[in-house]
């Protein structure tokens, strides 16, 4: 930029103390002098922990506690189909603090440029006190030529987190079909596009954040958007890095004097994994009236699910079990799939329940007079072809472009609208037959088909947009949870996206969150991890059956990540392939684990997730604190070393194995190391000894 004399960085302090605001080149009343900035001409914005800089062609540099982590890159970008539109000479800045109604003090920067085809690029960076190293972003195109423009996207945050030795973790909160591990290594040829559209037919959305990081330093980058909007955060492994972006695809023309203006998305700077970003994003959206309900009591008690028996049950079967349930400690009892006639009408199946609902009814009383809280396994915006729902209301169908029917594959149905007000108004009506009438007291909510749908082009909806259904999905959930609550102020509604990643619009409306079939207990923990950053306290994540554990008996892996414990045994053993039978062994070993998780109760503590890196820090750790006692948690599949215990307060603290009852010595927060050799696991807690 011609003439432009170098400008110093603009640092806006957001610590507790309170604003502070250093000079730009503009000058900023009452600030001290600042040293010029080296490099390029820059001017930024930032806190504490993140500097987000501008150079005189509005590249941007993100610095984390004054250390570059990234160099001059094009963070935001107009596509016009091959075209990438990068490079805007700069034409002027705006500082103002600013006190938010909902979000309180913070920052507002604008920054202009022009580029040489005519676009004006307006970038608006807020940056907030109480959201430490988090930069919220609206950027502005406006078409200032004599000519037409043919947009086809645009994209945000992109940025390159520079190489260093160790290598590069992520988290994707998107879904895939293969159900993958949200949490991976990037590996030389790692590229993950990330999108929150479909993967397939039924697979689709999850939570707008994706982080990438190495030892010392991440980047983050979502949209904080009211409903579920369809992006992509792809990440990729560079030659000099990894990088990471948000893109939004969209098709127009921009006339002379149009803008385009790009969904409000966020970029954050860390030095941890992604626990503490989605902590912010959490704490934003929560701003904004989004986010976890209080769960119910019951929500944190032991589980047991009739799915061991599948779906060729007997009423007998399970009736006959509840006394071995109630005896190993568990709590609720789950009615699982096959009690229905089909996905759609959900009738009761007249083989197990000859009566009907009179046998439901009855049903549900035998669970109550064996102590236990009955909980009913259901599918809901799902039809058979073969359902009177289907034949009958084939307008409740969410088609596609093409006008294609959308196929929940493992039923073998087909999606229904969630915005279409008669099929809002079905599925709300079973709600209270289930709760009001046959008197269960929660709802296992399951399917992959309702994590997010695909835009709905059905003509007899006359949808204003067709991405009213992509985000009338969450208000579905919404009048759900509603109709529950209104059937039983206590119920509990539990949404099992089976093995997808939670998306995050929906779970304002849900009460337990399940590691939803995961594949390994890898999973059970990286999911726990997650969503205790995504939901805070007083929410309820699940581990989902042990059975589906390392080894089928990994309660370990739930307890250690304050997840309430679920099995779905079969009692007694009918034949000796079964896997999921409660052998004398088993019996033993699931009565100690849910004894030592009723006793402890850390689902309903403080998960620590900013204390340890999931990616790095080896062995894997966890803690939860109860009070001033810090229960932590160590896997491995073997250990012999020392481990840190991190979060240690200004006492002195006892150590004891809680599994065992052995000893472990004593710590402080200056000696708190202790030697550990293990397998798979090690549980400590340090309890203050004054």
């Amino acid at each position: 930029m011609t003439g432009m004399e170098r400008r110093t960085v603009l640092k806006v302090a957001l610590g507790s103390a309170g604003l502070a605001a250093l000079p730009t080149a503009a000058g900023v009343a009452g600030a001290a002098p600042a040293a010029a900035a080296p490099g390029p001409n820059v001017v930024g914005v930032g806190d504490t922990s993140i500097t987000l800089e501008f150079d005189d062609e509005l590249r941007s540099r993100v610095a984390l506690e004054a250390a570059d982590i990234t160099r001059f890159d094009a963070g935001e970008a107009l596509l016009a189909g091959d075209t990438v539109i990068d490079a805007f000479a700069y034409r002027g800045h705006r500082t103002r603090e600013i006190r938010h109604p909902r979000h309180g003090a913070g920052v507002h920067v604008t920054i202009q440029g022009d580029s040489e085809n005519g676009v004006r690029k307006t970038v608006e960076l807020t940056s907030f006190q109480r959201l430490t190293g988090m930069v919220v972003m609206r950027v502005t195109y406006t078409n200032r030529s004599r000519t037409s423009l043919k947009v086809t996207g645009w994209r945000n945050g992109a940025h390159e987190l520079l190489e260093k030795p160790g290598g590069f973790f992520t988290f994707s909160g998107t879904t895939h079909e293969d159900r993958r591990d949200w949490v991976q290594p990037v590996t030389e040829d790692f590229a993950q596009d990330n999108s929150l559209g479909m993967d397939a037919s039924d697979y689709g959305g999850g939570t707008p954040l994706a982080t990438v990081w190495r030892r010392g330093a991440g980047l983050s980058v979502g949209h904080v958007e009211p409903v579920a909007r369809i992006l992509r955060m792809p990440v990729r492994k560079t030659g000099g890095g990894a990088s990471i972006a948000i893109e939004g695809d969209t098709d127009r023309i921009l006339r002379p004097g149009q803008r385009l203006t790009t969904d409000t998305t966020f970029l954050t700077a860390d030095p941890g994994d992604h626990f503490v970003p989605l902590q912010r994003y959490r704490d934003y959206m929560s701003d904004n009236s989004l986010r976890a309900p209080k769960a119910p009591e019951s929500a944190f008690e032991p589980i047991w699910c009739a799915w061991g028996y599948e779906r060729d049950f007997t009423t007998e079967q399970v009736i006959g079990t509840l006394p071995k349930v109630r005896e190993v400690g568990l709590k609720w009892a789950v009615l699982d799939d096959g009690w229905q006639t089909n996905e759609g009408d959900w009738d009761i199946n007249p083989q197990k329940f000859p009566r009907g609902e009179a046998d439901m009814r009855a049903f549900t009383g035998q669970i109550r007079d064996a102590g236990l809280r009955p909980r009913l396994w259901w599918a809901p915006l799902a039809a058979d072809p073969e359902s009177d729902l289907f034949k009958e209301h084939p307008e409740m169908l969410l088609l596609d472009r093409d006008g294609n029917m959308q196929k929940v594959t493992w039923w073998d149905a087909y999606t229904l609208c969630p915005a279409y007000r008669p099929t809002v108004d079905y599925f709300v009506r079973q709600v209270t037959r289930f709760i009001g009438d046959w008197r269960y007291e929660g709802l296992k909510i399951d399917g992959q088909h309702l994590n997010a749908v695909t835009p709905c082009y059905n003509p007899a909806h006359r949808h204003a947009r067709p991405e009213e259904s992509t985000e009338g999905l969450a208000r579905f959930w919404k009048a759900v949870h509603e109709a529950a609550r209104e059937a039983n102020r206590n119920a509990l509604i539990e949404l099992c996206p089976c093995g997808t990643a939670f998306a995050f619009h929906n779970l304002p409306y849900v009460d337990q969150y399940p590691a939803s079939d995961p594949l390994s207990s890898y999973q059970v923990r990286t999911k726990g991890k997650t969503m205790k950053a995504l939901m805070g306290s007083g929410s309820s994540y699940s581990g989902d059956h042990v059975e589906l554990s390392d080894g089928g008996d990994d309660f370990a892996s739930s307890y250690g990540v304050g997840a309430v414990l679920s099995t779905k045994f079969t009692y007694p053993q009918d034949s000796p392939d079964d896997p999921n039978a409660l052998t004398p062994e088993r019996e033993a070993l699931w009565r100690k684990w849910v004894d030592l998780y009723k006793k402890n109760m850390l689902s309903t503590g403080e998960y620590r997730g900013e204390l340890y890196d999931i990616g790095f820090d080896k062995p894997e750790a966890h803690v939860v604190a109860k009070g001033a006692t810090l229960h932590y948690a160590f896997y491995a599949t073997r250990w012999n070393g020392t481990v840190e215990l991190r979060g240690l307060g200004r006492r002195r603290y006892r150590l004891t194995d809680p599994f065992t009852q052995a000893s472990l010595g004593t710590v402080d927060a200056r000696h708190n190391t202790v030697k550990l050799k293990f397998e798979q696991f090690q549980l400590i807690v340090a309890e203050p000894t004054t």
